[in-house]
């Protein structure tokens, strides 16, 4: 497609098809993790694997798709955070629900880590918001005096993604994984 060319849309039974796809890959997401079988999730969606393939050519752009509302939903919450809050409540608040969500599939953090090392991958793209919004928070907490001066939001957001693979290999409930996220973030407040 040429630069300034616009997209067009999907007729309707491609966007019923592209809908189908992505609710079943939620739910099956969901049930057996991220690396379930993707022509499962076609079968599941009532579409055949060339259909799904066509949509989502990689597991990633499948998990980018499905973790976009999500992704919107956990920055709509940290705006808030950053307006309501203290900068360093607002980032230890940030750290602890960022890993919660993380691993809300299992193998959801290892995807997440794969990724980030890839700057071509789709769910790079789709997580970076994250990081970006990680770079706000501790920014702020550092100009409050609140964070250390050393550390970067890289590291910040690998040592988040570390950790949501901890609750989720652990099994944590949401309370045990704020106790984790709280002894391993300790370092980087004041």
């Amino acid at each position: 497609m040429a630069d300034g060319a616009k997209a067009r849309p999907l007729r309707a039974d491609a966007r019923r098809n592209r809908d189908a796809i992505l609710l079943a890959a939620r739910e099956t997401f969901e049930t057996e993790g991220v690396l379930a079988s993707l022509d499962g999730i076609a079968l599941k969606a009532g579409v055949g694997n060339a259909t799904l393939y066509r949509n989502f050519p990689t597991r990633d752009d499948l998990l980018a798709a499905v973790m976009q509302t999500s992704i919107e939903d956990a920055l709509a919450e940290s705006g808030e955070l950053a307006r309501t809050a203290s900068p360093r409540e607002a980032l230890a608040e940030w750290l602890a629900r960022l890993t919660w969500q993380l691993r809300i599939w299992h193998d959801l953090p290892s995807c997440v880590a794969t990724a980030h090392s890839d700057p071509a991958s789709p769910m790079t793209h789709a997580c970076n918001p994250l990081l970006d919004r990680t770079r706000e928070l501790l920014d702020a907490a550092k100009s409050a005096g609140d964070a250390v001066e050393g550390l970067t939001a890289e590291e910040l957001y690998e040592l988040v993604v570390t950790l949501s693979w901890g609750v989720d290999r652990f099994g944590d409930d949401e309370q045990t994984a704020r106790k984790r996220v709280r002894i391993a973030t300790a370092g980087v407040f004041t």
